[in-house]
């Protein structure tokens, strides 16, 4: 008798050789659909390339719109078994972006004809350019360049360096500026601003260290970038919020600081055994949450910070602590506190919603 190989299979001498269905020849070939179904990843195995996606978005656009969309990126949909999807100029609007889902395999466009997707893509991307270029243009009237965009938001970015001294002042003038923005977005039919908006504000030390975008794409494409964003919140940076009462802006706004993933477990690490060393005075078995929510800025400071501490006061067997009761603290940049610690109360009843009152 052969020994396992290890892998749960059993030789059938060292030829290897056997009928079809021998586990050596059975392992031969689920490697191989194992390197087939990473190479698909990669566009390999012939299966999921990008070429005829592209060729068959070509041809749409030299059918309904001659001359006037080219195609300036194709990215091959994943996990989906087949299509793209196509980014495409403008002529005549460098700000614009059009996009839509192909595959040429089945001839349509994300399962729908084709001619109406273009349709709805081109007015979508002409009308987000537009809106664009408002939002860069009002911004660079208020002294900020647009160095980046949220895609999924609208949040620009814009770069400054906020000190004690200035952050309320910073905060004023970015307001000021939001409002004008939201308020000719609204005249243009915009509404995705009715409640407030946001700002992300960039150190100049990370806008400069930010990717150039290629000058062949699209303003609205190269501000939305996947590399340059990941590049601007790959340290730490501000976020300016300010809430809507009516469709108007209130431009006082608040700050948080957004610090990168591993410097958030550190802060939460620092602040949550300080607060559990307090809490022990009264309860001796206090179990420590591991929420981490929103960290807001106090009004004329950079470097402190408000936030909630969630706990449970004891063990509840051996099910995990979601904090049924909350204190608030102020701490440092680092997570230490600073001044005392204040109970909020209970926060949630059992594992049910975390109901948190206004900071």
């Amino acid at each position: 008798m052969h020994r396992s190989s290890g892998d749960g299979s059993w030789g059938r001498g060292s030829s290897g050789r056997g009928s079809s269905g021998t586990p050596r020849r059975i392992g031969a070939r689920l490697t191989g659909a194992l390197m087939c179904s990473v190479a698909l990843v990669l566009g390999g195995c012939g299966v999921l390339t990008t070429k005829e996606d592209r060729r068959f978005a070509e041809t749409l656009a030299d059918e309904h719109y001659p001359g006037v969309l080219r195609v300036v990126e194709v990215r091959k949909l994943f996990p989906q078994a087949g299509g793209s999807e196509v980014a495409f100029s403008v002529t005549g609007d460098p700000d614009a972006v059009v996009r839509i889902r192909v595959d040429a395999a089945a001839g349509t466009c994300h399962t729908h004809d084709c001619r109406k997707v273009l349709d709805d893509a081109v007015g979508r991307g002409r009308s987000e350019a537009a809106r664009l270029r408002l939002l860069t243009r009002t911004f660079r009237s208020c002294g900020h360049e647009v160095i980046g965009v949220e895609p999924s938001s609208g949040a620009p970015w814009i770069v400054a360096s906020p000190t004690d001294a200035t952050v309320s002042r910073v905060l004023d003038d970015i307001g000021s500026c939001v409002r004008r923005w939201v308020e000719e977005d609204g005249h243009s039919g915009g509404t995705a601003h009715a409640r407030g908006a946001s700002v992300n504000i960039a150190s100049p030390a990370a806008a400069r260290r930010r990717p150039a975008g290629k000058k062949s794409q699209p303003t609205a494409m190269r501000l939305s970038e996947t590399r340059l964003l990941a590049s601007l919140q790959s340290r730490p940076y501000f976020v300016a919020s300010y809430s809507a009462s009516q469709g108007r802006i209130d431009t006082t706004g608040s700050a948080r600081i957004v610090q990168p993933f591993e410097t958030r477990q550190r802060f939460a690490a620092t602040v949550g055994a300080a607060v559990r060393a307090r809490l022990r005075a009264s309860y001796p078995n206090v179990r420590m949450s591991a929420y981490q929510g929103v960290w807001r800025l106090e009004p004329g400071t950079v470097d402190r910070l408000t936030g909630y501490v969630l706990y449970c006061e004891r063990p509840d067997g051996e099910k995990r602590c979601l904090g049924d009761r909350a204190v608030v603290v102020t701490t440092d940049a680092r997570g230490e506190p600073v001044g005392e610690v204040r109970e909020a109360g209970k926060v949630r009843e059992g594992r049910g919603p975390l109901r948190l009152p206004p900071l």
